[in-house]
């Protein structure tokens, strides 16, 4: 029994669920809208949110506090130049909103397996 197990599975080992993960989120910062099926979106929306939040809320620290911030999600992101985009362009535009930055669209079923196809875009304000 399953009960009290957050998270997805997504039947991988636990690298390949991080290395899944990490390349995901780069995707949907690098071009702001991914199609994907709805386990593998919901299993990352959660990761994006939490560095969205993590640069907007950096923006009102101390130096010390952005190089921090910017370190942790190079940490977890694992490219300098996708950590600038998000510090520099997209956390700036949420600077006003208190969460939900992402929007899951569905699709419909995809043809070979009929698995939930959706469309995960960051949110236009």
């Amino acid at each position: 029994m399953r009960h009290q197990i957050a998270g997805y599975k997504l039947g991988r080992q636990k690298d390949a669920r991080a290395g899944l993960r990490r390349t995901m989120v780069k995707q949907l910062f690098e071009h702001e809208r991914i199609q994907t099926t709805r386990a593998k979106a919901m299993f990352i929306r959660g990761e994006a949110e939490e560095l969205i939040t993590l640069a907007r809320r950096s923006g009102k620290g101390t130096d010390a506090e952005k190089v921090h911030a910017r370190r942790l999600a190079a940490a977890r992101l694992g490219d300098a130049v996708l950590v600038k985009k998000l510090f520099d362009e997209i956390a700036p535009r949420y600077e006003n909103r208190n969460g939900g930055y992402t929007r899951v669209n569905k699709l419909g079923p995809r043809l070979g397996d009929s698995a939930e196809m959706v469309l995960i875009e960051l949110v236009e304000e």
